[in-house]
């Protein structure tokens, strides 16, 4: 039987902001979410930190009949980054991977809209990233947002999440440029919500709420 190791995303966030404590208080530290899961994590490790916190919203482009295989993926910022052996395997055509892009630069935009209004994304570059979601299991997500993240020329992207898959963890420490922090990493693994007993989903609501919070908190410390 397994045991369920946190109460909520609240309390996983909490505890992932205790394995990365030698980053607060820089004014280099930037905390960006991968929503909406991720968001009530990043929320906690952003106030441990005294951190600014953003969303970074990562769209899959599915092949065309076979929308679960990734061809590539888009993320905030204008990023495009394609799987080419995916693209050349299946001789995908450049004009359906317009057609796929320009569907789900819609979608991309429409959730940075209702997540952010009218800020402007936060300038990553020379910064260091600390990127959170509220687990990881295959991390492809994961792996699109890094690759997305590094062409905004970061001085340093740490993954970060309360649980993770031991193999895939492993699999981004080896990473040269990419540091990776999984909270716990427990065998046999079987998925992220196994391993909180409230993984209910995170409304659009609660994402809007969180960054507001974490907004006037900072406003409030500089004053």
């Amino acid at each position: 039987m397994i045991t369920k190791f946190f109460r909520d995303r609240t309390e996983a966030g909490r505890f992932l902001a205790g394995k990365l404590s030698e980053y607060a208080g820089r004014p280099d530290v930037i905390v960006l979410a991968l929503p909406r899961g991720g968001v009530p994590v990043a929320y906690e490790v952003a106030e441990a930190l005294h951190a600014p916190l953003d969303v970074f919203v990562v769209r899959k482009l599915g092949v065309p009949g076979y929308e679960e295989l990734a061809m590539g993926a888009i993320a905030s910022g204008g990023v495009r980054v394609m799987n080419e052996r995916v693209v050349n395997y299946l001789d995908i055509s450049q004009g359906t991977i317009e057609i796929v892009t320009n569907r789900e630069k819609r979608e991309l935009e429409r959730r940075e809209q209702l997540y952010r209004g009218p800020r402007p994304p936060v300038s990553l570059r020379g910064r260091t990233v600390i990127i959170v979601d509220d687990g990881m299991a295959t991390g492809s997500t994961m792996r699109a947002a890094v690759q997305a993240l590094r062409q905004q020329q970061p001085t340093k992207i740490i993954v970060a999440v309360p649980v993770g898959a031991r193999e895939t963890c492993n699999t981004f420490r080896s990473e040269v440029d990419t540091m990776c922090v999984c909270a716990i990493t427990p065998e046999p693994f079987d998925g992220v919500g196994l391993w909180y007993r409230d993984f209910s989903q995170t409304t659009d609501e609660e994402v809007r709420d969180l960054l507001a919070r974490v907004a006037e908190n900072q406003t409030r410390r500089v004053a």
